[in-house]
């Protein structure tokens, strides 16, 4: 079998916020580099916001924040952030309307505690305790933040298509599915022209590896572009409906081996 390059969603398709990464996603994982293929995270999260326990993968690079960032073992090789001045002007933007905005960069993550609370997330807490010394109020901050993208939390009565009509000049939107979900308050905000499939091809692109080597996992709308440019689709049980349309095979949960199965069943493990 020739050489695979499988890129792999964070939350909902190899982690939990609460608990963690299961012990058979990360044995299924070294199990396939061990086999001689690559493992990439690829995730919407920023770089500041790869908690410890996915960095216990052995990823052989990440590309995070929605494609806008790419390493390869531990060495960053691209970095797309917006400029201080839209940093700024999209904060302003989004409190005008009522939406929280959570500012996400490579480096570091900026909100302010006292409105981005358990209330409006219940892993709010969570997010704060993982970044540590990575978190930065935005207040003092707003302006010189650096980031590349952002989570913006909707709340009861706000005018959500206000603020987007606004700030699509500047990002490409992208609405989640499911107000129970992890991601189900959120809608994400990635600068003009990114997206993990952009990411995917740069680094398919840098390291010569052929498109049909291609094989992405995820569950949500942020993995859409993703699976419809890769080679290979494999969508987690937990998926989105939409998701789960364009996946070539639909695999059960992380915590129900879903990671493990699915490379099975690829006969990559």
């Amino acid at each position: 079998m020739s050489r695979k390059a499988v890129f792999f969603d964070a939350d909902g398709t190899v982690c939990d916020m609460k608990k963690g990464v299961p012990d058979s996603a990360i044995e299924a994982i070294r199990a396939l580099v061990d086999n001689g293929h690559e493992a990439w995270l690829c995730t919407g999260r920023s770089r500041a916001f790869v908690s410890w326990y996915l960095e216990q993968i052995p990823f052989t690079g990440m590309i995070s924040a929605c494609g806008s960032t790419i390493e390869k073992d531990g060495k960053r090789l691209f970095n797309k952030e917006m400029t201080p001045e839209v940093a700024k002007l999209s904060v302003e933007v989004l409190r005008k309307y009522g939406l929280i905005p959570v500012m996400e960069g490579a480096d570091f993550m900026y909100y302010d505690k006292e409105e981005y609370t358990d209330e409006v997330n219940w892993y709010a807490s969570l997010i704060t305790e993982s970044l540590g010394d990575k978190w930065r109020p935005i207040r003092g901050n707003e302006d010189c933040m650096r980031i590349n993208k952002i989570s913006a939390k909707m709340t009861e009565g706000c005018d959500a298509e206000a603020a987007l009509s606004i700030l699509s000049e500047y990002y490409d939107i992208i609405r989640h599915e499911g107000s129970s979900s992890f991601v189900g308050n959120t809608i994400e905000l990635v600068p003009k022209g990114f997206n993990k499939a952009v990411g995917i091809a740069a680094v398919i692109r840098l390291f010569a590896i052929p498109w049909e080597d291609t094989v992405v996992f995820g569950d949500s709308n942020n993995d859409l572009a993703m699976f419809e440019y890769a080679a290979t689709k494999v969508a987690m049980g937990n998926a989105s409906p939409k998701i789960k349309e364009l996946a070539d095979y639909v695999t059960s949960d992380m915590f129900h081996y879903g990671i493990r199965d699915g490379l099975k069943y690829l006969k990559l493990i």
